[in-house]
């Protein structure tokens, strides 16, 4: 049920407790239960509504940061990635593979901001060896919703 179910509340999050009671073939208490068990153990860890920000009026950027950084012994990347987690604009860091170790994504109001943010608190991080700032410009699919749909011309077609 505990599989089934984190699927379920990962594409929809609002779903009715007794409509998932009824998917799962179980009792409504007993997804109650294994919600709270779920949040308690640490595996829900929040619940989010995902925005297509472009469709409203408010102004906001997004960034893709990489970052080289130098991990400090004994505390590996984990020390820096902390470090960088606790600034309040920062959306999700990242230990990744490749050219750089963590990837950072941050939201803001301007590039302005972003790049401010990089220059002053970013690069001026001990660890921090470079950065490459990657502005996304449009958002096509997020968390597995599809946000920009390609709309077909409905003309009809003449031809001489």
């Amino acid at each position: 049920m505990r599989d089934e179910l984190l699927s379920i509340i990962e594409k929809n999050s609002r779903i009715d407790l007794k409509e998932l009671a009824v998917m799962l073939g179980v009792g409504e208490i007993d997804v109650v239960n294994e919600l709270c068990a779920l949040e308690k153990e640490g595996i829900i860890c929040g619940y989010h509504t995902l925005i297509n920000w472009e469709k409203t009026s408010i102004e906001k950027v997004n960034a893709l940061i990489e970052v080289r950084v130098t991990p400090q012994r004994g505390k590996g990347f984990d020390h820096i990635a902390e470090r960088i987690y606790k600034y309040p604009e920062v959306k999700a860091v990242y230990l990744i593979s490749g050219g750089y170790d963590l990837l950072v994504t941050l939201e803001e109001k301007s590039l302005k901001d972003i790049a401010m943010f990089v220059s002053e608190k970013l690069s001026g991080l001990d660890s921090v060896i470079s950065t490459a700032t990657h502005f996304i410009l449009k958002k096509y699919k997020d968390h597995g919703t599809i946000l920009s749909v390609h709309e077909e011309d409905q003309r009809e077609v003449i031809s001489p």
